[in-house]
């Protein structure tokens, strides 16, 4: 039996970035718990086998084309989810993308492509998503953070900024629209092998220095996000807004050097 503190069962749930890796998870999590989920990206195809894929309990999950980065593709995603559902009850912020390289090597359309999508495509989506939920004085925002915003990786300059921006955004929006009913928090993903990122995993040096310095001693599934996303949007965590949860195997707990004990 399930424990109604800890249910999403008939939310309407959105996930931007949902075709794939974290968003992909994240969507199947709620949608086997029995929320009505939509997800949405930039690519039909892979939107629509996602979904089929995906689709559990009572719900069929639903697909709908956007571009976060452009701001007529999110108002029209918003405004078509709710004249079909009638609310959005959930916004799971989740599309990201990144290109890793020297910061001296980073070109302005480089930068503009990063940011544009994980924190102006972000911003857009939560305000578009969120003007609907203080209309109707309820509803819950999950972001998705990063481990740069605990320290910047080499090679991600931009990245992180974006990241760092997101945590900003999701306290100020937080302390913002608590007053309205609206909870927006986050999660920051530690070391998780992804379409983004699951080649430099293959990398036994890579992997080995990952292991060795996150205290759980393995990389994170991202099935292992789930359970974050759906305490933060259920109301087991109705006192809980502006914060982050680092889903990171313990990597932010401290620092490990190579000293036995």
């Amino acid at each position: 039996m399930q424990d109604e503190l800890f249910s999403v069962a008939g939310q309407i749930v959105l996930v931007s970035g949902g075709s794939r890796g974290i968003g992909r998870a994240l969507a199947e999590g709620f949608a086997s718990r029995d929320a009505q989920v939509i997800i949405a990206g930039r690519e039909a195809a892979t939107l629509a086998e996602t979904a089929k894929e995906i689709s559990r309990g009572t719900h069929d999950v639903a697909w709908e084309v956007c571009d976060v980065a452009k701001p007529e593709d999110v108002n029209a995603l918003v405004t078509h989810v709710i004249d079909k559902y009638s609310r959005i009850d959930t916004l799971l912020n989740v599309a990201g993308v990144n290109k890793r390289m020297k910061a001296e090597n980073y070109t302005l359309e480089d930068y503009d492509w990063i940011v544009d999508i994980n924190l102006r495509g972000a911003f857009v989506m939560a305000q578009a998503v969120g003007r609907h939920m203080i209309g109707r004085g309820a509803g819950q925002i999950v972001n998705v953070d990063s481990l740069n915003t605990y320290a910047p990786l080499i090679g991600a300059a931009p990245y992180a900024m974006s990241k760092a921006g997101v945590l900003m955004m999701t306290r100020a929006l937080g302390n913002e629209w608590g007053r309205h009913g609206v909870r927006v928090n986050s999660i920051a993903p530690g070391f998780f092998p992804t379409a983004l990122t699951g080649k430099m995993w293959t990398q036994e040096k890579m992997l080995a220095w990952a292991h060795a310095n996150t205290p759980l001693k393995k990389l994170g599934e991202v099935e292992e996000l789930v359970g974050a996303a759906i305490f933060l949007a259920s109301p087991a965590s109705s006192f809980i807004t502006g914060q982050t949860i680092r889903v990171d195997g313990g990597f932010t707990a401290g620092l490990n050097w190579p000293l036995e004990l």
